[in-house]
Order: structure tokens, then sequence, then C-alpha cells
């Protein structure tokens, strides 16, 4: 178990990437506090002690999408939640960031993952490998793709 000081300074430090990352996955903000408070729950409760701060982030983005899709996969969540309730949820962004986000969300989930750790987390392929659990060039081949539907979806120059 890790003391409250450590806990305070990781949900200090993490707090809003863990819940973009939920609402990412889950586009809903009462199901993003849920799993907030369980990543932060696991946290607490872990065993391990972690090698170094990327290793320690590392671990709550891995342990954040597994707890999302996990949510997505119960039972209970059968329920979808259209954009506009999201919109509400991130009132603060321009119309422009606003349809970058809306294209990316409806990405199929193995390009949304990667380009959201690549884009908005700033990870390289070799790190987002690792957090995902997939080859490096498999990374690569999976931003490429999800650029290219990006680019069609909101027309354009490629991303990089």
């Amino acid at each position: 178990m890790c003391t409250e000081q450590e806990t305070s300074r990781a949900i200090e430090l993490y707090s809003d990437m863990i819940r973009r990352i939920c609402l990412l996955h889950l586009k809903n903000h009462a199901d993003t506090e849920d799993v907030f408070q369980e990543v932060f729950l696991k946290y607490v409760l872990r065993g391990a002690v972690f090698e170094s701060v990327e290793h320690e982030r590392a671990w709550l983005i891995r342990v954040t999408v597994n707890a999302c899709k996990d949510l997505l996969k119960s039972l209970f969540r059968r329920k979808t939640v259209s954009l506009e309730v999201l919109s509400e949820e991130a009132a603060n962004i321009s119309s422009e960031q606003y349809a970058t986000l809306e294209a990316v969300l409806a990405l199929p989930e193995k390009y949304k993952d990667v380009i959201y750790l690549h884009y908005y987390e700033g990870y390289n392929a070799r790190e987002i490998g690792r957090i995902l659990k997939k080859k490096e060039n498999t990374v690569y081949t999976l931003l490429s793709r999800g650029r290219e539907l990006l680019r069609q979806e909101l027309g354009g120059d490629v991303i990089e």
C-alpha cells in the first residue's frame, strides 16, 4: 500500500490524464468518475514499486484503459451516450478542437488508443507498444491508418 502523500501526488499529477482517457473511451461523465476512483483505488492497493515516473504513468494508463474496457464489456453497460452529451463535458474546447475530438472518438478502438496516446499524451511508438502490449511496427501501422481515417473524415492534409 502507498502513503497518503504518494496518492495525493499521483492524483495531482495524473487526474486530468486519467479523466481524458476515460472520457475518450466511455463518453460519459458518471462512468468516468467511477473508473477514475477504481484506478486510484488500485493505485493505493498496489504491491509493486514503480521503477520510474514513466513506469508509473504507463501503469496508470494501462489500468485505466483496461478498467474502461471492463466497464464497456459489463452486462450492466448497454447504453450509449451521444456526442452532444460529451460536448457538454468538453464545453471549454473550440469548435475546431471539438470536430477533431469527435473524429477521434468515432475511430475504431484500436486506432483511437494509439492516436490518443501519441497526439494527446505525447508517447512515441515504442512507448505506446509497451503500454498497449503491441509491437512497435504494429503501432506505426495503426497510427498511419488512424491518421488516414481522420484525414478522410476531417478532410485536408495528413496529420503529422
